[in-house]
């Protein structure tokens, strides 16, 4: 048994691009940074970077670039793949790349200037709605409804027979 799985949480570094394949399929590309601390033996804190290509397709590479801009908080995951081609130098070169599956925004999108936050930092509490009861990162996830269909009859948990 095999397993290709990459997870990852980081912040967005670039804008993602997108282009079109020759046969129509979309593809965006975007570039996700990771932070790692750690304490060296001399008791000094030390930061490092990791950088992360994503490519995504379809669907998905519409939706990153539709949402997704520099700085944003957000959760991907998908499978690592490493690409070899041969440059114009004459040079084998090497790119290792997660292949997206699955793209969460884990932030709210910047603020425009017509909405500043309030003296406490937050926005009002019209525009933020009550949080989920577990807290976390849900609270980010915008809410989408499903309108119901005329004639249709809504669902209620006390209709559910188990």
């Amino acid at each position: 048994m095999n397993l290709n799985k990459a997870m990852i949480i980081g912040n967005v570094v670039r804008d993602p691009e997108t282009r079109t394949t020759p046969n129509g399929k979309t593809v965006g590309t975007f570039s996700v940074a990771t932070n790692y601390s750690w304490t060296d033996a001399a008791g000094n804190k030390q930061d490092k970077a990791e950088f992360h290509n994503i490519v995504a397709w379809g669907k998905l590479a519409e939706i990153c670039a539709q949402f997704l801009t520099k700085g944003r908080k957000v959760y991907i995951e998908g499978r690592i793949q490493t690409r070899d081609w041969e440059g114009q130098d004459g040079v084998k070169r090497y790119r290792t790349e997660i292949i997206c599956d699955n793209m969460i925004l884990l932030d709210r999108p910047p603020q425009s200037n017509s909405q500043q936050p309030t003296a406490n930092n937050q926005q009002p509490t019209a525009d933020r709605g009550q949080p989920p009861a577990g807290g976390g990162v849900a609270e980010a996830i915008p809410v989408i409804e499903r309108p119901v269909e005329p004639g249709s009859e809504e669902i209620r948990v006390e209709d559910i027979p188990f």
